[in-house]
C-alpha cells in the first residue's frame, strides 16, 4: 500500500494597489495600513502612493515591496548611487537629509518614551553630519568567485554557453548581500569614502582577474583572494589590508606580486598589510597580520590629540562626527562641579573617549573586552603624554565589581558606550551601587539604551538627551544621555 502525502498549495500573496505610505518604521523601512494591518515596506517614504507586492503575510502585519510607484512623495529625492536598493546600505538615499534628521530625532524620542517609560527633558536638536557623502574612514569588501545577480540581470541573461560557464561565474569584489552570506554584489563606485578607495579596490579586482588569480568560494572554502579592507585618516594616511587564502604552491608568490603592483600604483598607501586566513569567516581579530609595505598603523588627529589606529583597532568610522560626539560627551560629563573627578570609561575601546577627557580628570579608568584594543588605548595615552589613565581588559560584568570599586575608588562620573546589545544587567546593578554623581550613556541603539535607562532611573533622572547623526542615509543614530542622581 502506498500513501500519498497531500501538499497544500500556497495561496498567492496579494498585490495591494494604490496604497499610501504613512510613516516610518524600524530598520529604515516605511509603513502603510491596509484594513487595520500594518504593512512594512523598504525604500518607501511617507507620501508615496504605491502598488505593493506582499512578500510575507502574518495575522498582525505584512511585509511588501514596491511593485510600482504610482505617485512619488513630494519629499522624495533621487538616489545618487547606482547600487541603491541592492547592496543593502544607505537605505535612505531617497529621503532628503533634513527629513532623515527629523526621523532620527523622532526615533530616539519614541524609543526612550515607549521602552524606557522614564521622565525626559526637552531633547536637544539632533546634530547632523558635516559630510553626507565621503564621510567614512573604513570599508570592508568581500571577494567571491561568483558574483550576485539582480533580478533584472537574471531576466536579461543570454543562454548559458555549452561549457556551462555563466554570468554568475564572473569574480567580484564588493558587499555581501543581506541574508545571503555567500553572495557578493560587485561595487563599481561607493560614495561613502574618499573616491581613492574606489580606484584601489577596482585596481585590485582588475589585476587579479587579468592575472587569473582565483577568487574565494565561501561555500567550498577555496580560492586565493578573499577580502579587502580599506581605511584612511584625517592625517592623509591610507591603510589597505588584503586577505588571502593560501592553499597551493605559488599562491603566496602570486599574492606578494599583487601587493607589489598595488604599492607601485598607489604611493598614497602608507600601510599595506596582508594575512593568510584559513578560517571559515573573514574576521581578523584572531589573525596574524603581516606588513608588506610602510608601517602597521595610520594616525587620526582630534584637536591636539593623535590616535594610532592599527588593523584591528576600533575607531569611529565618521572621523569628523566622532569629534562632535566626543565633544558632547565631554561637555555633559565635565560640567565643573568636580574640578578633578575620577572617571570610569566603560567599553572604552581604544581609549578615544578616555584620552579625550583625561586632561580634565584626576584619573580615567577604561575597561574593554578586547585585549588588543586595550593595548592600543595604552599606546594612545603614551603618544599624547597622558599619564593619568589606567586601561584594563576583561568582560565588563566580571571586571566591574564591588571589589574593583573598593580597590580603585568610587567614580564621580561614569561614561558608558556599550555595543548595540546595551549593558548586561549585572553591569547596570554595579553602576547603581557605585552611585556616581553623573552618568553619561552613549548608545548606537536607543532601544537598548531605553531599557537600561529604565533601571538606572530607579536612582537617577535624565537631564539631557543629545542625538548625533554618525551615518547619513541610514536609519542608525547615536544618542547621548546625561543622568544625575536623584536628590534625597
Amino acid at each position: 500500500m502506498y500513501l500519498c502525502r497531500m501538499t497544500r498549495k500556497k495561496k498567492p500573496l496579494p498585490l495591494l494597489e494604490n496604497i499610501e505610505i504613512t510613516g516610518y518604521a524600524a530598520e529604515g523601512k516605511a509603513l502603510a495600513r491596509v484594513n487595520d494591518i500594518v504593512v512594512f515596506v523598504p525604500y518607501a517614504m511617507p507620501g508615496d502612493i504605491c502598488d505593493l507586492q506582499v512578500k510575507r503575510k502574518k495575522h498582525s502585519f505584512m511585509e511588501a515591496e514596491i511593485a510600482r510607484l504610482v505617485q512619488p512623495s513630494p519629499l522624495r529625492t533621487t538616489p545618487f548611487c547606482q547600487h541603491f536598493g541592492v547592496c543593502g546600505g544607505c537605505k535612505w538615499q531617497h529621503v532628503p537629509y533634513d527629513e532623515q534628521l527629523r526621523m532620527k530625532q523622532q526615533q530616539v524620542l519614541e524609543q526612550l518614551t515607549r521602552i524606557g517609560k522614564v521622565e525626559l527633558p526637552e531633547f536637544r536638536p539632533i546634530l547632523g553630519s558635516q559630510k553626507t557623502c565621503y564621510y567614512r574612514n573604513k570599508l570592508d569588501f568581500g571577494a567571491s568567485n561568483r558574483r550576485y545577480l539582480t533580478n533584472e540581470e537574471i531576466a536579461n541573461l543570454p543562454p548559458a554557453p555549452s561549457q556551462g560557464v555563466g554570468a554568475k561565474d564572473v569574480p567580484a569584489i564588493g558587499f555581501h548581500i543581506t541574508g545571503a552570506f555567500d553572495k557578493i554584489l560587485p561595487i563599481e563606485q561607493c560614495h561613502l569614502m574618499d573616491p581613492l578607495h574606489n580606484e584601489i579596490r577596482n585596481f585590485i579586482r582588475d589585476y587579479a582577474v587579468n592575472e587569473g588569480m582565483t577568487f574565494f568560494d565561501l561555500r567550498q572554502q577555496t580560492g586565493l583572494l578573499r577580502d579587502v579592507i580599506i581605511r584612511n585618516s584625517n592625517s592623509g594616511e591610507w591603510m589597505v589590508i588584503v586577505q588571502f587564502h593560501f592553499e597551493q604552491e605559488g599562491d603566496q608568490q602570486q599574492a606578494l606580486t599583487l601587493l607589489q603592483h598595488v604599492a607601485d600604483r598607489f604611493p598614497q598607501i602608507t600601510s599595506l598589510l596582508y594575512l593568510d586566513n584559513q578560517k571559515c569567516n573573514d574576521t581578523i581579530g584572531d589573525q596574524e597580520i603581516l606588513t608588506f609595505h610602510g608601517q602597521d598603523y595610520i594616525t587620526e588627529q582630534m584637536e591636539d590629540l593623535r590616535f594610532k589606529v592599527g588593523p584591528k583597532s576600533f575607531y569611529q568610522t565618521n572621523t569628523d562626527q566622532a569629534h562632535v560626539l566626543y565633544s558632547v560627551v565631554r561637555e555633559l560629563a565635565l560640567d565643573g562641579s568636580h574640578p578633578s573627578p575620577l572617571i570610569y570609561d566603560l567599553y572604552t575601546g581604544t581609549g578615544t573617549i578616555a584620552n579625550f577627557v583625561a586632561r580634565k580628570a584626576c584619573k580615567v579608568i577604561g575597561i574593554e573586552y578586547v585585549p588588543e584594543a586595550i593595548e592600543d588605548a595604552k599606546v594612545n595615552s603614551r603618544l599624547n603624554g597622558i599619564d593619568n589613565t589606567l586601561f584594563l581588559a576583561g568582560d565588563m560584568k566580571d571586571v566591574l565589581s564591588d571589589d574593583f570599586i573598593n580597590q580603585h575608588g568610587r567614580p564621580d562620573i561614569i561614561i558608558t558606550d556599550p555595543p548595540r546589545a546595551g549593558m548586561h544587567p549585572d553591569v547596570v546593578k554595579t553602576i547603581l551601587r557605585a552611585a556616581p554623581e553623573r552618568i553619561v550613556y552613549v548608545s548606537c541603539n536607543p532601544a537598548t539604551q531605553a531599557r537600561d535607562l529604565q533601571i538606572l532611573c530607579e536612582a537617577y533622572r535624565v537631564v539631557a538627551v543629545q542625538p548625533v547623526d554618525m551615518f547619513p542615509h541610514t536609519p542608525h543614530v547615536e544618542n547621548v544621555v546625561l543622568l544625575t542622581k536623584n536628590q534625597l
